[in-house]
């Protein structure tokens, strides 16, 4: 148990971050958290809670590919070479998805490098292993990967899922032999499902499942629920045997509720602000920027 510095309060566990009765930040409270892992070889560790970034160890010869934009810093024996990850079909496929057109590769001739990649928004970032298993993502959640993945694009299956999911036709498919860091919103929940086992999931919250099951999109039963329920009209309904992976933050959620919550204090800018959320609407269900009930999955 620790003491607060700031107003003497007693008995605080010692792993808290900040007195629970004045808020102060406790000294002996490590300022970052980090957890250890590898991608096919190469050494990284995740640090930070709400903001955390990815810190690769690159030995002679390593590298690792990382989606432009995500870089924070590189140390020592780093070269970074841009390409297409595969040819320019590759890169057109990932630009079809909302990726970029290109991947940023980073190795280290002689060894003693650091690169670090940071997350785009508040979450949590973890490991896909690909090769025993190939991932269906949402857009925008691949951080990084070892060279032997291929990012690149999967189109639905289904006609509804794809107008009402909230990514329209195309997703994000990891394959090849490798693993590969994601980034969600919030933290990471796993679910694992058993054969013709279903999961029903609000649209805004799937980062990436099993490319070999089953998905589709669920109208939300009963007339109040749809009405007042605030779930939106549809579920995203995934069936087992497979891995499913949540997060507890959707990124277009947050953003609907602050550009609501912007457009009722605006007086005479709610009107502007409902025409951008109807325009967002349809653009979801053309090319699948939000186009879910409350966003992207």
């Amino acid at each position: 148990m620790s003491t607060c510095p700031a107003c003497h309060a007693t008995g605080i566990p010692e792993e808290s971050r900040f007195c629970p009765r004045c808020g102060a930040p406790l000294s002996a409270a490590p300022a970052t958290a980090s957890a250890a892992g590898q991608l096919a070889g190469v050494p990284y560790s995740v640090v930070g809670y709400e903001m955390q970034a990815a810190v690769f160890q690159l030995a002679a010869g390593q590298g690792v590919l990382a989606e432009p934009g995500s870089l924070l810093y590189m140390h020592g024996d780093v070269q970074m070479q841009t390409n297409t990850g595969g040819g320019m079909f590759a890169g057109f496929k990932r630009a079809l998805a909302g990726a970029s057109f290109f991947l940023s590769g980073f190795t280290s001739t002689s060894g003693g490098g650091e690169v670090c990649f940071a997350a785009p928004y508040p979450g949590t970032i973890h490991p896909l292993p690909v090769g025993t298993k190939e991932w269906l993502c949402q857009r925008h959640s691949f951080l990084c990967c070892s060279p032997g993945v291929e990012v690149s694009v999967a189109f639905t299956r289904r006609l509804g899922y794809g107008m009402f999911a909230g990514e329209g036709f195309i997703l994000q498919k990891l394959t090849g032999n490798g693993a590969a860091l994601v980034h969600a919103g919030g933290h990471f929940i796993r679910k694992t499902l058993a054969p013709g086992e279903q999961i029903r999931i609000d649209t805004g919250t799937v980062v990436a499942f099993d490319a070999g099951m089953s998905y589709d999109i669920e109208f939300v039963k009963g007339f109040k629920n749809v009405l007042f329920g605030g779930e939106g009209l549809f579920f995203i309904v995934l069936t087992g045997p497979g891995d499913v992976i949540l997060q507890t933050l959707s990124f277009d959620r947050l953003v609907s509720r602050i550009a609501a919550q912007a457009g009722a204090s605006g007086g005479g800018g709610g009107a502007a602000m409902g025409m951008g959320a109807l325009g967002g609407i349809l653009g979801g269900v053309l090319g699948g920027q939000g186009g879910g009930a409350q966003g992207g999955w």
